[in-house]
């Protein structure tokens, strides 16, 4: 697994974009799709669904948004802005 903070964030800020790779795979919910790292699960909200397929490995890059509300209710919710792989 990959982790790699790309910027540091300020006290009150939003959290530091990282890169995390690891499979993907379907959460118990319908149309919920999460990133199985070895340390910590992923809800994926957003990047292309293209590339973000069932089974597949891949390396995301985002922020981790603890706070969102999902009806997903699995895995720490990870606004991705670029997504590799597939």
């Amino acid at each position: 697994m990959s982790v790699a903070p790309s910027s540091a964030a300020a006290p009150g800020s939003a959290p530091a974009a990282i890169t995390v790779s690891g499979q993907v795979v379907e959460g118990v919910e319908s149309g919920c799709l999460l990133l199985r790292a070895p340390d910590k699960t992923y809800l994926l909200i957003g990047g292309d669904r293209a590339v973000l397929q069932v089974g597949k490995q891949v390396t995301v890059t985002g922020r981790p948004t603890p706070d969102l509300m999902s009806t997903c209710q699995q895995g720490t919710p990870f606004q991705v802005s670029s997504v590799q792989g597939g």
